[in-house]
């Protein structure tokens, strides 16, 4: 179902009792209509056709007279007035589309070259555009072959997926095979984790017959890109009943996988009962406002009409100013709003007023510094957590602890801080213990390198590296010298990290793979 025939089936009114007075709105119009007709003249004398041009005003009963745009406007007031609806009103602190895993098959099968320049390749070109029509949505990275392994768990910088993706190929799986019901399984895990309700891209060129009802039975909206030319055909595919697109030269197919996915993820916001329904009243305002255009026509103008001119003349309007035409009709949090819901996230930070929806703003362009200073004039939990996660995701792992701590002393029944908390300090944790494990026992004394981790308990020494010469001079490595000299490319990581995988669950067949302490959390 479209997007469209979901907002459809759920339109309704919140107010339904004012619909009452549609009926009389009708009859009123009814009655208006009816004494304002022309009675027919009866003269039998006269010749038709002379009597017609004779009787003025005959055409009147036709015409669209004052009346009928007085019951038109009179009839949207009611249904304004009714609220009527569609959607649910947007949570701030939750993402505006569906987060998404995309499984890809790295099997042997997706290196043939009967899709340029393989079938591989344009996989990962078409997953490239996924990501970038999604614009900061929250997305994961399954691999399978005879194997599945979380390649990347949930993220919303799409920055840091693409070095993942560019190392996958079917070398560096342990295992040959395309076992998509294995892959199925770690997508809905890393969904499972999710606040909100999400879906799955399944990027490939066949599924084995056997693995297809897992995919038909899933409660989880699930699209396959098929990675076939047009015509080449797959059992496996051809037996599933989730939707199956072809892939594309253009990104048509991208666009239709993204809007089914959306789709989805409307009816699940529309479940929620947590969210309010938004009114959509100010819609109707628009048509009324074209239609008393027509009252600048003479003989429009209603008595009351004055009585509105007077009162506007004893209340004038205080004087704005106004750099656009959106000004005239919009405030700016109105504007930013839409810039928000376009995903213009700088834009809609310098547009709203409103502190708690421009710090939001602000962390989702990631401006999390300037986030976090417009965010300290509020002392709701709201603030505290966007603080928190903004603390988190520059790498300030204790002042995401203080945060979280905010958080919860604000509101201790608030969704999502406690998980935070503790997964903040699980990484502060983290970072001193690897301080202390690289701990060399030299004698204090010693510097340090410039790069500086979050760790107040400084536990650990400091050390410095040092070279004999670099560029032709004395004195240490820096960072990005350091880092020039490590030469692992990112499909040898994989490589390994796949094959542990395989061989910790070939030990521990019943432990549960846990995502997160796949790569982190974002």
């Amino acid at each position: 179902m479209t997007a469209i025939a979901i907002l459809v089936e759920a339109f309704h009114f919140l107010r339904p009792v004012w619909l009452g007075l549609l009926p009389l709105v009708l009859v009123l119009w009814w009655m208006v209509r009816r004494a304002g007709r022309s009675r027919r003249v009866v003269a039998p004398a006269i010749a038709p056709h002379l009597r017609d041009a004779l009787i003025v005003g005959a055409e009147g009963r036709r015409r669209f007279l004052p009346i009928d745009g007085v019951a038109a406007m009179l009839a949207l007031a009611v249904l304004g007035a009714a609220g009527p609806t569609w959607s649910r009103q947007p949570d701030p602190f939750a993402a505006q589309s569906a987060p998404a895993v995309v499984v890809l098959a790295v099997t042997a099968t997706m290196e043939q070259r009967d899709v340029a320049p393989s079938r591989l390749e344009r996989g990962k070109q078409k997953i490239r555009d996924f990501l970038d029509l999604r614009a900061g949505g929250r997305t994961a990275l399954v691999a399978y072959a005879g194997s599945a392994h979380v390649v990347l768990p949930m993220t919303e910088d799409a920055q840091v997926m693409l070095p993942y993706l560019e190392g996958l190929s079917p070398d560096i799986m342990p295992r040959d095979g395309a076992l998509a019901a294995d892959a199925l399984r770690l997508a809905r895990a890393l969904l499972d984790d999710e606040t909100a309700p999400g879906g799955i891209l399944f990027v490939t060129d066949a599924i084995d017959p056997a693995d297809a009802p897992a995919l038909d039975a899933s409660d989880t909206p699930i699209a396959v890109l098929a990675m076939r030319p047009e015509g080449n055909r797959d059992r496996g595919l051809d037996a599933l009943g989730v939707p199956v697109v072809a892939v594309s030269p253009d990104a048509a197919d991208i666009r239709r996988i993204d809007g089914l996915l959306n789709a989805a993820f409307l009816r699940a916001q529309l479940k929620d009962g947590d969210q309010p329904w938004e009114d959509r009243a100010h819609w109707l305002a628009w048509p009324v406002a074209l239609m008393l255009l027509f009252w600048f026509r003479r003989g429009w103008t209603m008595r009351w009409a004055v009585i509105a001119a007077v009162s506007f003349a004893l209340h004038p309007p205080r004087p704005a100013q106004a750099e656009g035409v959106a000004d005239w009709f919009l405030t700016p949090d109105q504007q930013g709003r839409l810039a928000f819901q376009d995903r213009d996230f700088e834009r809609a930070a310098d547009l709203f007023v409103d502190p708690l929806w421009r710090g939001y703003a602000l962390y989702r362009d990631g401006q999390y510094e300037e986030a976090v200073t417009v965010l300290d004039r509020l002392d709701t939990p709201e603030a505290a957590f966007i603080q928190g996660m903004a603390h988190i995701k520059s790498r300030a792992y204790r002042d995401g602890v203080r945060s979280f701590e905010t958080v919860l002393a604000r509101d201790p029944e608030y969704p999502g801080a406690a998980e935070n908390l503790e997964r903040a300090r699980r990484i502060v944790d983290y970072v001193e213990r690897e301080r202390e494990q690289s701990d060399t026992g030299e004698d204090g004394g010693i510097g340090a390198d410039d790069v500086v981790f979050d760790n107040e308990s400084g536990a650990g020494a400091e050390t410095q590296l040092e070279v004999e010469k670099v560029d032709g001079n004395q004195g240490l490595l820096t960072a990005d010298q350091w880092m020039n000299t490590v030469d692992t490319r990112t499909g040898d990581f994989l490589r390994l990290r796949f094959a542990l995988e395989l061989s910790g669950a070939a030990e521990t067949p019943d432990a549960a793979t846990d995502p997160q302490d796949e790569g982190g959390d974002e």
